[in-house]
């Protein structure tokens, strides 16, 4: 991993094929090819191209912002001009000479985010159309990249955003009430500004929809203000008055709309993705199969409650188990796409481990069942691990030991099961972030 590991990632294995070390493996490789200093280069223009510009400007926002600008620095001619201001989680940030590297609050905003935003939102309107502005976008950018509207205080929009996160509510559907909410968000970063601007990309939603992905400060917006409030009632969300008294008079076209597919704006907007969960979830599965295992992608985006993303891959497994469908044994099936967790109990956990003690439940009467779930971020929600791993004796050992399972998982506590269980998987941050990667192995 490109971070300073806080511990170790799991215990060493003797032997390299053993089912924690392949599985780890697996994971390792899916990080390695979202990895920025793998995957810029071949989508940064060549040096005849950025001299034909005045000078280049660097923003961004997410939890690899400062590893791609790092990246692309290393890349970048010495005497072309470079310059800018990126925005990441506490503990993502890297040494860069000429991109200023700001941290701030993730999953919820901070002041610290929001004076960095404001900046860089400066930064964007001051270059002109000769100057092309680069954007580094990748997960976290929405928090990250928090410039309410005048009329919505800081606390309120923290106090929005942790209702949401805690609501279940899924991030393509938050990011549209955040989308409405902000200065910068929905393509408004691109109206913004008026130089050409190069939107390099890592994916880390359901179908790498670039509306979604940091909230698509640079891509047309298709969701209205009635969208977002329709969220909220939904998913019955507590948003303080003067969010849904914004979001009211959006909708009662009181305010403009964010810009929308084929609005002009977006004719100086050019968009590259340059990493996502499916490359990931290939160099995983290519792994198993170097070892003369059958593996295969089951999806890129398969979201949900993770208790239910769960019980259907539980499902899938036993299948194969008792009727050889549709798969034989032995093989690997592997997942991406980011759960939900709505949040029930006091404990500790994120949804990778939230999905894999679900997991481990609804697939106890599956043999030989090994799997593993981590955030290709090193972070877990807010917890100090990647994600865990388990094993067919998992459970039962953990049961001798007097640890119930089921009452964790309603306590929403699988940080201290895995953590009985010394399964945690520590990796410190990654710099880069495609979302969740799991994998069951069935012998």
């Amino acid at each position: 991993m490109n971070g300073a590991a806080r511990g170790p990632v799991v215990t060493e294995w003797s032997d390299p094929r053993s089912a924690p070390a392949l599985l780890l493996r697996s994971f390792e490789a899916a990080v390695a090819a979202a990895d920025p200093a793998r995957v810029l280069a071949r989508h940064v223009p060549d040096e005849q191209t950025l001299r034909d510009y005045r000078r280049t400007v660097v923003v961004g926002a997410g939890k690899a912002a400062a590893s791609m600008a790092a990246a692309l620095e290393q890349l970048w001619p010495s005497d072309c001009p470079l310059s800018g201001l990126v925005i990441t989680r506490y503990g993502h940030a890297l040494p860069c000479r000429r991109v200023e590297v700001v941290e701030a609050g993730h999953p919820v905003p901070d002041q610290s985010g929001q004076l960095a935003a404001q900046r860089l939102f400066e930064i964007a309107q001051d270059a002109d159309p000769d100057d092309l502005l680069i954007v580094l976008l990748s997960g976290g950018g929405s928090s990250l990249l928090s410039l309410p509207v005048p009329e919505i205080p800081m606390a309120d929009l923290r106090a929005v955003t942790q209702s949401l996160l805690a609501s279940g509510t899924p991030i393509q559907s938050i990011n549209v009430v955040r989308k409405h909410l902000s200065r910068v968000a929905g393509g408004r970063l691109a109206a913004s500004t008026r130089a050409q601007v190069l939107a390099l990309v890592i994916s880390d939603v359901a179908g790498d929809d670039l509306s979604s992905i940091a909230s698509g400060p640079c891509a047309p917006d298709p969701s209205t203000y009635g969208d977002a409030l329709q969220v909220i009632e939904r998913h019955a969300v507590k948003a303080p008055g003067s969010v849904l008294a914004w979001l009211r008079r959006g909708a009662a076209g009181g305010v403009d709309e964010t810009p929308k597919p084929g609005d002009a704006v977006f004719q100086r907007v050019e968009h590259r993705l340059i990493a996502s969960a499916q490359r990931s979830l290939e160099a995983g599965a290519e792994v198993f199969r170097e070892a003369g295992i059958e593996a295969h992608i089951l999806s890129d985006s398969m979201t949900g409650e993770a208790r239910d993303v769960a019980e259907v891959h539980a499902a899938i497994a036993r299948q194969i188990v008792r009727h050889g469908q549709p798969f034989a044994r032995p093989v690997v099936l592997i997942s991406g796409g980011e759960c939900t967790v709505t949040v029930r109990g006091r404990g500790r956990g994120g949804r990778c481990s939230e999905f894999l003690l679900a997991l481990a439940l609804a697939g106890a009467d599956v043999p030989g069942l090994w799997a593993l779930a981590a955030d290709t971020d090193g972070i877990d929600g807010v917890e100090d691990d990647a994600g865990a791993w388990f094993g067919p004796d998992t459970l039962a050992r953990l049961a001798r030991q007097g640890v119930d399972g089921r009452q964790m998982l309603a306590d929403n506590d699988a940080w201290q099961f895995f953590e009985a269980a010394g399964s945690l998987i520590r990796t410190g941050p990654t710099f880069t972030n495609v979302n969740d990667y799991r994998v069951l192995w069935i012998h």
